[in-house]
């Protein structure tokens, strides 16, 4: 089963291919992105990576955490699952 993977602290500057070259050091990489922002197109800081095991996945944590990449130190955490979108009844305005 593959696991996702967080990575913090991520430099401006840095790529999804410079992400999947770090991590194949410690396993088989499935997908490796980078979040950016889509009004500015800038890189938001982190991104993910989609390791193919478990147990490469620990290891990815283990052995990369703190490593640098681009002039950075990086944080690297299992992902949580993402939080629920809120639905448009949510957004209502309440009376005072």
């Amino acid at each position: 089963m593959n696991k996702n993977l967080f990575v913090g602290n991520l430099s401006y500057d840095a790529t999804a291919d410079q992400l999947r070259d770090l991590f194949t050091t410690a396993g088989t990489v499935v997908e490796a992105k980078v979040i950016y922002d889509r009004y500015t197109n800038r890189s938001r800081g982190f991104g993910f990576v989609e390791m193919a095991t478990e147990a490469e996945a620990q290891e990815a944590i283990e052995k990369l955490n703190g490593q640098e990449l681009v002039g950075r130190q990086i944080r690297v955490d299992e992902a949580r699952p993402r939080r629920r979108e809120r639905s448009p009844s949510s957004y209502r305005y309440s009376r005072w």
